[in-house]
């Protein structure tokens, strides 16, 4: 059983706090992986909440091409975004895929045996997942199992993932149940890659059914949760399903209808059967 740690808090203290609670150093080089919001309007997380933690551990910004069309798509353009949402105002920011992809291997998988990660993967010794929580319109939601896979994947990456491992260059065809597995198994070779080298942060604020990848989100029915933390990427990803499905009758309604009209449990599901993580956790309060 993993620890999960949470406050109600959502500033730039409490991300501190989430954080060291964890008790968590990176070793070298550490990079803080996050998205960077598509344009105009997504509810990625804001410079001003971050810039303590992410220069804490003195991380450099990274994140990979999109596999659709959009401001992300081309690395020239995404470098721009990432100026324009204010990332390189606090740190150091890199596309890691911009000179094309590596892989890594996937050990146990049912749906992938390589995973396609960004080249610059390796520059770094450590990672940070910053993720936003929030519903995803394929994926049903998003958090760090979705940062450590289809974000971490270079922009073919994110097509071989979203497509049941079938296509490169094609993300829209996959068969659904495959997508949702492959992200828990390209997950799984990023943790196994980095194993004591990597943790992560999620935050439950502006909770819409829609992903940061949308530029025009519903606007949020739900009112914010908190911030929470773990080494356990699944048992991080359960506990904010599980403050999701406490408020199922109330505002959450529409965020549980989304995750379930997509099956996005499976990947959590799958996640736990191929070991990237833990379903079941401890949650310890830090308010």
């Amino acid at each position: 059983m993993s620890n999960v740690y949470f406050t109600k808090n959502i500033t730039p203290e409490s991300l501190v706090a989430v954080y060291n609670a964890m008790k968590w150093q990176p070793t070298g080089k550490c990079a803080v992986k996050l998205s960077t919001g598509e344009p105009p309007a997504s509810n990625y997380l804001r410079p001003a909440l971050i810039k303590d933690l992410v220069q804490l551990v003195n991380g450099t910004i990274v994140e990979c091409n999109t596999a659709y069309d959009g401001a992300r798509i081309k690395t020239s353009d995404h470098y721009q975004v990432a100026k324009d949402h204010g990332f390189t105002d606090i740190a150091p920011f890199q596309i890691q895929d911009e000179d094309g992809s590596m892989t890594l291997p996937i050990n146990g998988g049912k749906r992938l045996r390589e995973n396609y990660v960004g080249k610059a993967f390796t520059d770094y010794e450590s990672y940070l997942i910053l993720s936003h929580f929030k519903g995803h319109m394929m994926a049903g939601f998003g958090g760090a199992i979705k940062n450590i896979s289809i974000g971490l994947g270079s922009s073919e990456g994110k097509a071989w993932i979203h497509s049941g491992g079938t296509s490169l260059t094609d993300p829209w065809h996959g068969e659904q149940d495959a997508f949702l597995e492959s992200m828990a198994e390209a997950g799984k070779s990023v943790a196994d890659y980095l194993g004591e080298r990597i943790c992560y942060v999620n935050v439950m604020n502006r909770l819409s059914i829609d992903c940061d990848c949308d530029g025009h989100p519903h606007e949020p029915e739900m009112a914010d949760v908190g911030v929470l933390s773990s080494l356990d990427p699944v048992a991080l990803d359960q506990a904010c399903i599980d403050f999701v499905y406490a408020q199922k009758d109330g505002d959450g309604k529409s965020l549980v209808n989304r995750i379930e009209e997509r099956n996005g449990l499976l990947t959590l599901k799958h996640a736990a059967e191929i070991g990237l993580g833990s379903r079941e956790y401890t949650l310890i309060s830090l308010d």
